[in-house]
């Protein structure tokens, strides 16, 4: 019949009674149920049973929630004579980890028989012997416990003997036969008994051996032990031979009833080959290897008898000793091999049992981690311990750990045990990419082909595997209102940027746009770095003259007079490059002309003039050609050509020498942009004016309210004081003059304005004096005046303009004069 009770105690342990020999797949109880758990708690926490190293006899129904018996258990084999016996085991639950006790305590059933060792129990008994005699008799074996265990013996025949039994707490089973009715060797030399011994079990179960009874001659006095109770003490692993106890007892009979051989008779097979006696001296010595795990004490019954059959007994106590001879077993409970590197603090990642057979201060274990890991032990009940984080767990700074865990006993010297446990962090997406530049730059040159490869951003994440793969991401922007992906891309795997078309230097020459870096992570986690792409330029266009114009219907000619002196300008050439840098150095060279003697052309700014003295032997129609040329690899080049009429005045045959047309266009904006400077010039000098005399109208108000208050020099900003004592810097007037070779620019420093200075009437009144002010407007006419001069130069008929200012001016002269 099945039987079993639940018991669950406030720790999470819960206990069941069972009997042994239970059916295989026998209910035991339901665990789901007494532990408060669901079902499904134990299908999704994988709920299983740890047993440690013991075998396995109950197992576990996760779909039902119950316990069955797995194994035919047998409470003699398990536990032996040990009450009660029980089974420990947990239940143990992962995702979160959790383990709970359970205690399994197996009932005794009446399946054993009592039994003697012995087949027949043989004594010789002296006629002689005195009533009240006693025997001692081998008790009988029987491994059931309590009740169905070994309760009464009975006898018979009962004649001669009667049966003294005696079952005492700590004092074992003495089964005895005591002499009741004298013995009478002639009557019967030979006496048969049967000894039964019957448990308390239902239905009761015996045994039986039979007793053979020698009379012998008289013999009349009994050894006799010196003490009835010894006790000893044996070092655990003691050496063989080693002396446990020595008992003695004596015989007041004389000759060979006198001589007394000892013997132990209540010894075991398993005891039997732990401890032996001398027959003669009574010495015990331990012949076998002594276990405190096994056993920590061991009882052993001496007889002592003489030749004539008397007898006498005692008990030895020994007492094992415990040394430190067992490590400490680690058992892993449960286990975890790969965590996140984001878990949370004291995160359970195992949890080990640790046992030590050893006792007291041998048996007491303290378990500990390598140190400067991120993890350390927890002990949650006795022997039981959980290692947990505790500290953050970084995958980048270490994606492993080898955890090497030390159990040891505080026995002397100290036994310890280690397990290594490998640990797995698994990578979460913590880290953006990082680009190894905090910004590119790159150029390429004008003309290129699409597609073409300029260069490679590239970005590293420190993550691992998916949440490491970085793609590249061309970000929106636009380029003088152009959208950037018309102009490159980039590869979202390899980070190669693309020009998407071809580039001129001419139309834009560097823009900045910025790319993303991506990772695979979820959510993904991104970074982005500014890009410049420089355009190179190429001698890609070649010079263009902008003057003399050159057009097919007229072609403009300039007049050289026949009284010309040397170095007489007679024109320049103007020309520009729209390429940059030394592709737009442009350079001058006469490469034709009527008479290359007479004129030369400016290297580098284009100035025709003449190299000697204009005779009357020289033709009058010059045409000369100049080459512009550009310093790029290869150069490119232009040429025009100039007509020079080497007259004092243009004559009628000359008709293939039109006069010249100035280009309206040109005129026009130079005329807009003199309205314009002259507008400004006019503003200026008003807001001197209006400058000038509100101070002069603030200062008279304060002298005239504060006649009687001491003068205080006032110094005009940007102007020094008399002495040259003062801390304002002096201001100097700077006259530059431009060319149209940039290269050849002036910069001319004028004399500092130190000389201004300021004077302070009898009245009080401060007043300024004229050359301060007449000096201000110098300095705006001056501005304004070489501006336009400068404005002028780029008339492309300039010289002519001033030539004809230089005659009309002779001209008026002469009319004064007359």
């Amino acid at each position: 019949s099945t039987f079993f009770s639940a018991r669950l105690s406030a720790l999470g342990q819960v206990s069941y009674s069972i009997h042994e020999e239970m059916a295989k797949g026998s209910l035991v109880g339901n665990i789901a149920q007494d532990l408060g758990l669901d079902l499904k708690r134990l299908k999704s926490g994988k709920a299983r049973i740890y047993t440690g190293d013991s075998a396995e006899y109950i197992e576990l129904n996760k779909e039902r929630g119950v316990l069955l018996i797995k194994e035919r258990i047998d409470r003699e084999a398990l536990c032996g004579q040990t009450t009660p016996c029980a089974l420990h085991f947990q239940i143990i639950l992962e995702n979160p980890m959790e383990f709970f006790r359970v205690t399994i305590e197996i009932t005794d059933i009446n399946d054993n028989f009592p039994s003697f060792k012995k087949s027949t129990i043989i004594f010789r008994i002296s006629e002689s012997v005195i009533l009240g005699s006693k025997f001692m008799l081998e008790p009988a074996i029987d491994l059931d416990v309590g009740i169905n265990g070994l309760q009464s013996y009975t006898l018979k025949p009962t004649h001669n003997f009667n049966l003294k039994f005696k079952n005492q707490q700590g004092d074992g089973e003495n089964v005895e036969l005591v002499l009741q009715k004298p013995l009478d060797r002639e009557k019967q030399h030979d006496i048969k008994l049967v000894l039964t011994a019957i448990d308390g079990g239902d239905p009761q179960l015996s045994g039986s051996i039979e007793i053979h009874i020698t009379v012998l001659d008289a013999n009349d006095n009994a050894p006799v032990f010196l003490q009835s109770i010894y006790k000893a003490t044996v070092t655990e692993n003691a050496p063989k031979d080693t002396i446990v106890s020595q008992v003695s007892a004596t015989d007041a009979d004389e000759g060979v009833n006198n001589k007394v051989e000892y013997s132990i008779a209540n010894m075991q097979d398993d005891d039997q080959q732990l401890f032996e006696i001398d027959k003669d001296s009574g010495q015990v010595t331990a012949v076998g290897i002594i276990d405190f795990e096994k056993a920590r004490n061991y009882e052993l019954r001496v007889q002592a008898s003489d030749h004539g059959g008397l007898t006498d007994s005692c008990k030895i106590i020994v007492d094992v000793i415990d040394i430190n001879d067992n490590k400490p077993v680690i058992n892993i409970m449960s286990k975890t091999n790969v965590i996140a590197e984001n878990s949370a603090s004291e995160t359970v990642v195992t949890m080990i049992n640790v046992q030590d057979l050893d006792s007291g201060e041998n048996g007491k274990v303290q378990c500990s981690v390598n140190e400067n890991i991120p993890f350390t032990l927890k002990s949650s009940n006795v022997n039981f311990f959980s290692l947990v984080t505790d500290g953050d767990l970084d995958r980048e700074r270490e994606s492993e750990y080898n955890i090497s865990v030390t159990c040891a006993d505080e026995g002397v010297p100290s036994l310890s045990s280690s397990v290594t446990l490998s640990l797995q962090i698994s990578d979460v997406n913590d880290n953006v990419p990082v680009f190894d530049k905090s910004s590119y730059e790159a150029s390429v040159q004008e003309n290129n082909t699409p597609g073409l490869s300029i260069f490679t951003v590239r970005a590293r994440d420190a993550d691992f595997n998916q949440n490491a793969r970085v793609s590249y991401i061309l970000e929106d922007s636009s380029v003088n209102g152009v959208p950037v992906s018309s102009l490159v891309s980039v590869s979202a795997d390899s980070g190669v940027i693309h020009a998407v078309r071809s580039f001129d230097y001419e139309q834009i020459k560097d823009f900045q746009f910025r790319v993303k870096a991506q990772d695979g992570g979820s959510p993904p986690l991104s970074s982005n770095v500014s890009v410049k792409i420089i355009i190179q330029d190429q001698n890609d266009n070649a010079p263009q003259v902008l003057y003399p114009v050159q057009s097919g219907a007229s072609v403009v000619a300039e007049m050289v007079p026949r009284s010309a002196d040397v170095g007489y300008l007679v024109t320049k050439v103007v020309a520009v490059d729209v390429d940059s840098g030394q592709n737009a150095w442009l350079s001058y060279k006469l490469q034709k002309a009527t008479d290359r003697s007479l004129f030369e052309v400016g290297l580098q700014n284009g100035e025709l003039r003449t190299v000697r003295q204009v005779t009357d032997k020289d033709a009058v129609k010059q045409r000369l050609t100049v080459v512009v040329e550009d310093n790029g690899q290869p150069s490119r080049s232009a040429t025009v050509n100039v007509n020079v009429a080497v007259a004092d005045s243009f004559p009628e045959e000359f008709t293939d020498f039109p006069h010249k047309d100035y280009n309206d266009n040109l005129t026009f904006y130079l005329v807009l942009a003199l309205a314009v400077v002259s507008f400004l010039f006019i503003v200026s000098i008003i807001a001197i004016l209006s400058v000038k005399c509100y101070r002069w109208r603030r200062e008279r108000m304060f002298y005239k309210s504060g006649a009687n208050l001491p003068v205080i020099p006032y110094y005009p900003p940007l102007y020094a004081d008399v002495g040259g004592t003062g801390t304002l810097q002096h201001v100097y007037n700077y006259e530059v003059c431009r060319t149209t070779d940039s290269r050849k620019s002036d910069l001319k420093y004028g004399r500092p304005c130190s000389e201004s200075f300021i004077s302070l009437d009898s009245s009080g009144t401060q007043t300024l004096s004229g050359k301060l002010i007449n000096e201000d407007f110098d300095q705006v006419r001056f501005f304004y005046l070489q501006f336009v001069a400068n404005l002028l130069q780029f008339h492309p008929h300039h010289h002519h303009i001033i030539r004809e200012r230089q005659k009309l001016r002779a001209q008026s002269e002469e009319e004064r004069e007359d």
